[in-house]
Parts: structure tokens; sequence; C-alpha cells
């Protein structure tokens, strides 16, 4: 059994690792810290977890965090991990970030992208950004690892098949992700625009163009087609809780045969516990809708061919919370530790939501 602490415990996303963590059956929650909640019962904070520990919220010293894990998250909000990131470093303990503080390589991009200068530059190139249907081998070996942001692996994972293969004629510089995400995603610290009476019913832009996210998107997308990527971004709030979907358009020249694009789709998914193609004729769930993958790490992808427009369609849903967040940084994390990926985590959606 190893064991596993969680910094910053106290958001939706720590209280999913939470929830995973202590029904996980491999790994045993050593402990939770949160500044604000120290002393408290898990429960107190994350009522779903009545009943399943009597854990307690510890604050945050993070000069013992090997002391008493193998490994551990940061669930710290953006800005907050990098300021503690080279204490835990030095401490020797392996490390899944799910902040967006060590996923972009390039400090460059954190001036541009961010508005500030990355204070621990060193450490990025320290930091595998970890998607394991796209770098399996390369997590597996890691020490520190960092969990990608939701509408950023919603997208790659759409799109990736589409670049993976490199003699398919797409312009790889006019690439368009919309995605659209719920209320979760803008975590439990309250505001006038995530207030119930301003929040319900709506589909706002809230970031047309400039989203921290296409950062990601770019770089990830220009690994696979070993050449730089233009990706242009709009988000929107939706009205749900939990959920995104990404409907990414890729164009391409010439002719392209709906049959060849299944096969680089099934080429590089056909085998991954998490990914769903779906691409139906029947039903109300014809292509990938974030309401059946609610409670679950699975990825749903899908696809149109729009041949008016040169355009392929990529679609892909997922709970943000999940592997949006931290399902996927457990599916990581099992990688880590040398365990099945799939522990912890393999469970169905939940329907109706």
């Amino acid at each position: 059994m190893v064991r596993v602490g969680v910094i910053g415990a106290s958001g939706y996303a720590g209280g999913e690792l939470l929830r995973i963590l202590l029904r996980h059956g491999k790994a045993e929650l050593a402990y939770a810290t949160s500044r604000r909640y120290a002393g408290e019962y898990l429960f107190r904070v994350h009522p779903n977890l009545r009943g399943m520990s009597d854990l307690q919220f510890v604050g945050n010293d993070f000069s013992k965090v090997s002391d008493k894990a193998d490994l551990v998250f940061t669930a710290l909000p953006h800005g907050e991990s990098f300021k503690v990131m080279p204490q835990i470093v030095a401490a020797g303990v392996k490390i899944v970030d799910l902040s967006a503080d060590f996923r972009l390589s390039d400090p460059g991009d954190y001036d541009r992208w961010y508005g500030f200068k990355h204070p621990v530059p060193d450490l990025l190139d320290r930091f595998v950004y970890s998607i394991p249907e796209l770098n399996r081998d390369q997590i597996r070996g890691a020490t520190l690892a960092s969990s990608p942001g939701c509408m950023a692996i919603t997208s790659i994972l759409a799109m990736a098949p589409l670049f993976k293969q490199k003699d398919v004629p797409i312009d790889r510089k006019h690439v368009v992700v919309d995605a659209k995400i719920a209320s979760s995603g803008s975590g439990g610290k309250p505001s006038l625009s995530t207030h119930f009476s301003e929040r319900y019913g709506v589909v706002r832009p809230y970031k047309p163009a400039g989203h921290r996210h296409t950062a990601e998107i770019e770089q990830e997308m220009g690994k696979l087609a070993g050449d730089k990527i233009t990706v242009s971004m709009s988000a929107h709030a939706i009205n749900m809780v939990r959920g995104i979907l990404s409907t990414c358009h890729v164009f391409y020249e010439g002719d392209l045969q709906n049959s060849n694009v299944w096969r680089m789709y099934r080429a590089m998914y056909n085998n991954e516990p998490f990914i769903r193609m779906v691409k139906d004729k029947q039903g109300p769930f014809r292509l990938p809708d974030p309401k059946v993958v609610i409670g679950s790490n699975f990825c749903d992808v899908g696809f149109e061919i729009d041949e008016w427009g040169h355009r392929v369609v990529a679609i892909g849903a997922i709970d943000n919370l999940l592997k949006g967040a931290a399902g996927n940084a457990v599916q990581v994390m099992n990688l880590m530790l040398g365990l099945d990926e799939r522990q912890g985590i393999d469970v169905a959606p939940l329907h109706p939501v």
C-alpha cells in the first residue's frame, strides 16, 4: 500500500482526489492539507465524504511531506504552487501537480499567457506534462508530473489523432477550438459572475480570445505534428455544474475520407481504457456529450467531416473535475507508482444527471 498526501485538499479538485483515494484500494490517504480548514474533519468541507473517513485537515508543513507519503498531489490555486514547489521537490517525494504553474515548458510562455515571469524556471524541464494517452511511457519514468488544464486535455484528446498522422493535409496555422465549461471549472471561491442568479441559465462567452489553455494545446499538438501549431480558442460558461464540451475545427486541403479519419482515431485510441469513440447513427447521444461522462474518467471523442468547408469537426467531452483534474491525476499517479492505471478510477459514468 502506497502512502499519498493531498496538498490543498479543500477545493473541488482536491475533494475529488480525496473521494477517489479513500476507495482506491492500492493507495492510503496519509494526510490532506488546508490552511483555512486545518483541524476540521474532511466531511465538513466535502459533505459527500461523511462516513468515509475520520481524517482531519492539517496545516501546510512542507518539510515533512516525504516522512508521511510516497507521493503527493498539489492541488493549490494557480500562482500558489510554484511558491512552495521548491521545498516539496527538495523533500524527494514524487509529485503530481494539478495547477497551471508547471504545464508549459517554455518560461517565456508564462509571460505571454499568464502575465508574470516564472519564479522557478529551472523546475519546468523536470515536470512531465502528463496525458497518459499521449506519453504513457514518459509518465512511468517520471518523478514530477504536471496534469493538464481541463479544457486543454479535452481539446488535445479530441484532435490528437489528426495531428499525429503527419501525412494528412492539415492546416496547422488555422485551428479553432470552441470550449464550453460548467460552473465547477471556476472553483469554489464565489464571485458575482458565479453567483447563482447570475450564473444560472447562461451561455456566456467569458474568454473569446487569449485563453490560457491555448498555450497547452499548441504545445502538445506541436509535439505530435513536429511543427508549430496556431490555435484560436474561445471559452464559454454554460449552465451545468460539471462537464466540458470542446468543438474543434481542423481545416484540411484536398480530399479526406470518413474511413481515413476513422482509421486515425482507431489507431491511436483502440486500446485506451478511458477513451470512448462516439459516432452513432441512433439515439439522442450520437456524438460526445458531457452529460454521459459525468462521474467518470472517460473522455468521449468523435468527429464529423464538413466536405464543403474542408473541415474536420473534432469533438471531445469530459467531466472537468475527473478526466479534467483529479481522475487524470490519479491515472498519472498509478503509472508513476507502477500500478494498473485504471486502479480506483475504472467506474461507469452516472446517468441520468
